[in-house]
């Protein structure tokens, strides 16, 4: 039976769809966690949410009975924050962005001017029932005009308890075709994102393991670093998809709370 390697330090865990879906605890993720705890493993919990700041998403976790602080939550709005500090301190001037994202992150990126005419980055997260043909417009003339386009992420869709609904990746791949430019993909399968994990927890790629329910963006990007990936049938995992994809997790578990019987 497939273990997980000895030399393991690091534990990685997607959020939405392995240890909660649409807000309802997955059966027996508490304990794996309480138990990887108490033999010192570190944890830490990455996820491409774009709808909740660290605060929130420490409430979430919290609220669900989960153990964390903010210093092990690393989410995609954050790492675009960082990604624009550093741009804004090797360029000597200030950055003008707009901001395309829920109200509850938009304090994130006050650091930095705001313009919805000639920005310098167009940063797109999910915004839900708001999108519209005028919007994208407004955004594809941006672009046209010089702006850089940031998607948080890229992901297809996401699963809530109605199903799977579309995810902005379907803007992000429309505005990229419009406009003949390539979006810089803040969060998973971003190895950036991955390395800014990995040296969180002062780790490397072979003392992490990443437990994930998205085939593309957890399993594929934690294989670009040759992180050990575990795949869960949970959240937006689908038999069909997982069948006809290039990728291949290391481990293929039904659950998250089946990864204990899985340690050396």
């Amino acid at each position: 039976m497939q273990r997980i390697p000895n030399e393991t330090k690091l534990f990685i865990f997607d959020i939405d769809g392995t240890l909660h879906v649409d807000g309802v605890l997955v059966s027996g993720a508490l304990e794996l966690l309480q138990r990887l705890r108490q033999e010192n493993f570190q944890i830490r919990f990455m996820t491409n949410t774009t709808t909740k700041s660290q605060q929130m998403l420490l409430d979430q976790l919290n609220g669900l009975g989960i153990e964390a602080n903010t210093d092990e939550i690393l989410s995609a709005p954050e790492a675009s924050r960082i990604f624009l500090k550093q741009e804004q301190q090797s360029s000597g001037r200030p950055l003008k962005i707009w901001a395309v994202v829920n109200d509850h992150i938009r304090a994130d990126f006050d650091a930095f001017e705001h313009s919805s005419e000639r920005p310098d980055f167009v940063v797109i997260g999910d915004i839900g029932k708001d999108w519209s043909i005028d919007l994208l417009n407004q955004i594809f003339s941006c672009l046209n005009r010089g702006a850089k386009l940031i998607a948080l992420h890229k992901n297809k869709f996401w699963q809530t308890r109605q199903g799977l609904k579309v995810d902005i990746g379907l803007f992000i791949a429309g505005l990229e075709y419009v406009s003949s430019q390539s979006a810089l993909i803040m969060g998973k399968p971003n190895i950036t994102f991955f390395k800014q994990v990995l040296a969180s927890a002062h780790c490397d790629a072979s003392e992490a393991v990443l437990i994930g329910d998205d085939i593309d963006s957890d399993v594929g990007g934690a294989q670009r670093l040759d992180i050990f990936s575990v795949l869960v049938k949970t959240g937006k995992y689908r038999s069909e998809y997982h069948a006809e994809s290039k990728i291949q997790p290391d481990l293929v578990i039904d659950s998250v709370a089946d990864l204990a019987q899985y340690l050396a």
